[in-house]
């Protein structure tokens, strides 16, 4: 009966998509106007890079994709309050699609949590800085892409609107997030991956 009310891995990770997936949403509420575009400066993309380097792999991206599925489906959890596929073809829809991708990319870039990971190595902190600063940087391509395709902006004049009035925040946020994700993934692994999967296949053939 202990191990049939155990929580298994499996579940544990869904249960870390959904909660992160929360908390992304609700990371847009507070929003500091900035830029020509009117997006706001939010903690939605610290939010996303910390899920990805937390989760890692495809836990990471479903986080996100749980999020964008959420605001497709009409919650205001987009930036701004925003909602709908209107958000998503706006000329800023370019940054919610970075967002997944950026999210998959540096997941499966840092990798999932192991239990065996210890509380700070130095190239676990290099390998998580590395993960974020990608997530960061497809987020920022992807966006600035879709702006240009979207109003015809020359790429400088994209450049201007869509990435110098954030990239200082974005920075520090960059920061706060890799600095979190090494404290948080030996904890995660406690939960999301405590074995490997042998083991794993093991446990779930005793239960």
């Amino acid at each position: 009966m202990e191990n049939n009310a155990r929580l298994t891995p499996k579940t544990m990770r869904s249960v870390f998509v959904a909660s992160f997936a929360a908390i992304i949403s609700v990371a847009g509420i507070i929003a500091v106007p900035a830029g020509p575009l009117g997006v706001p400066i939010v903690l939605q993309n610290m939010m996303v890079v910390l899920s990805a380097l937390v989760l890692g792999g495809v836990q990471g991206g479903a986080a996100v994709g749980l999020f964008i599925t959420a605001g497709m489906l009409g919650l205001p959890v987009f930036a701004g309050g925003r909602s709908g596929v209107a958000a998503l073809l706006s000329p800023t829809g370019g940054y919610i699609i970075g967002y997944f991708v950026g999210s998959l990319a540096a997941g499966l870039y840092a990798g999932r949590p192991s239990a065996s990971e210890k509380k700070f190595s130095v190239q676990a902190a290099v390998r998580v800085a590395s993960a974020g600063a990608l997530c960061m940087a497809v987020i920022y391509v992807l966006g600035t892409g879709y702006l240009m395709n979207k109003t015809k902006m020359p790429v400088a004049q994209a450049i201007m609107a869509g990435v110098v009035p954030y990239i200082g925040a974005d920075a520090l946020k960059l920061i706060f997030a890799v600095s979190l994700a090494v404290k948080l993934r030996p904890i995660a692994a406690r939960y999301i991956a405590p074995h490997d999967d042998a083991e794993d296949a093991l446990d779930a053939g005793r239960q």
